[in-house]
């Protein structure tokens, strides 16, 4: 059996497996309840001062029959006394000393402030502490969450700060709401961040009751933008752990959160460079019994992929992951449809011919039965039918073999400008 331990920025857990900081871990009987599930660490529900919340405050996005295809809260950070958490917290670690709790915290831009919590937080035994530089609303009206995260001089200084007290690693939590995440998590880096964790929810509208008229979810009448997350974002987060992982300048640890829902989700996020991933939506939607079936499904694939280690899948894809301008122009694929298996539904068809290249033509046999075939010189490979194809194994795409060299554009464009200098 592999071993699913994990080692992040010196935070160690019995599998890559944690809570995100969100209602899932807003109390020590939650967290508790978690680990006794199999869960290996937690990221505490942020601490600071005390808000009040509203009501109500979550709503979710369906899509096609499939229930919380995306989520959506205006809830903000923890409305329990610090004191409170605090006690539970340790009470927890007492308990649990195996598992990995780490503390987010969130605070005004303020030195005094940053310092006096993280003594606070370390004196009760947490494992590291995560940096909530995220949170799109609520908080970030009050120069908090986003409202800092979004300026990379404020995370570079507020990183710092923590770095000037903290005992243990300090994970910095990013936003998404911004044109390069990789600018804020440099500056977390310059900082001094030992890690840091991506994706934060994205500013969002969950949608408007076309009857009453009412925004999803509104408070007597009132709506407001809130964090968006759930399976909708995991493509977006992908995107912004690869980018951070093939960047030299962020040479730490990542910690991956955005739409994990289950173990093959997980290896995606380790495979594009995180050492470990968040789940919440996942767990509000299900419950904490599901990482049973992460754990189980995780150990099965490592030991059909002959690795005695999680920490061995960690950053195996970022190689493959590049610029537009470094993929080869001139690699071909074409679809070749399987007609022992089409069903004639015709979906690849309209697509093609509404959307996309108008190569797929509709034919008759000897005895008048229709069927569908791809031109495969006028196929640009695009993926349309397969994609729209509702029947597995009905559309394959094929690698076309040609005599031409590998060019990327980049090559192209530097060809051409030698040629024009000569």
């Amino acid at each position: 059996m592999a071993d699913l331990r994990i080692n992040l920025a010196g935070i160690k857990s019995p599998n890559p497996f944690w809570l995100a900081s969100a209602p899932p871990t807003n109390t020590g009987y939650q967290v508790q309840r978690a680990f006794e599930a199999g869960w290996g660490g937690a990221v505490w529900k942020t601490l600071g001062d005390p808000i009040l919340n509203v009501s109500s405050r979550f709503a979710a996005v369906s899509f096609n029959g499939q229930k919380v295809a995306g989520f959506n809260n205006i809830e903000l950070i923890t409305d329990r006394p610090l004191d409170v958490n605090l006690k539970e917290i340790y009470e927890t670690k007492k308990r649990f000393p195996d598992h990995a709790i780490i503390a987010s915290l969130m605070v005004e831009p303020k030195q005094e402030k940053w310092h006096e919590i993280v003594k606070k937080v370390e004196d009760v035994g947490v494992d590291g502490l995560e940096l909530n530089f995220g949170c799109p609303h609520g908080m970030a009206e009050r120069g908090m969450g986003s409202a800092s995260g979004q300026v990379p001089e404020l995370v570079e200084k507020q990183t710092y700060w923590v770095k000037e007290v903290a005992k243990t690693p300090v994970i910095v939590k990013l936003t998404p709401n911004i044109t390069d995440i990789t600018a804020t998590a440099e500056a977390a880096v310059n900082g001094g961040a030992d890690a840091v964790s991506m994706i934060n929810t994205i500013n969002s509208l969950a949608g408007v009751d076309i009857d009453t008229w009412q925004t999803i979810p509104h408070v007597a009448g009132k709506g407001a933008h809130g964090g968006y997350c759930g399976p909708a974002v995991k493509p977006i987060a992908l995107h912004m752990v690869g980018e951070c992982a093939r960047n030299p300048r962020i040479n730490v640890p990542i910690s991956g959160i955005g739409g994990i829902s289950s173990w093959r989700d997980a290896v995606e996020f380790l495979l594009m460079g995180a050492t470990g991933v968040q789940v919440c939506t996942a767990a509000m939607h299900h419950g904490f019994r599901i990482v049973e079936d992460m754990i189980e499904g995780l150990s099965n694939y490592l030991d059909e992929k002959g690795l005695s280690s999680v920490m061995d899948l960690v950053g195996k894809s970022v190689p493959n992951y590049s610029d537009w301008g470094d993929l080869d122009l001139n690699y071909q694929i074409v679809a070749k449809i399987n007609n022992d298996v089409c069903i004639n539904c015709n979906k690849c068809h309209i697509g093609c011919e509404d959307t996309s290249h108008q190569c797929i033509d509709m034919l008759k046999d000897s005895d008048g039965n229709s069927y569908l075939q791809v031109r495969e010189e006028d196929c640009v490979g695009c993926n349309l039918c397969s994609i729209v194809c509702p029947v597995d194994g009905a559309i394959d795409m094929i690698h076309i073999p040609n005599e031409l060299p590998p060019m990327t554009w980049n090559e192209r464009q530097a060809a051409l400008g030698a040629f024009t200098k000569t």
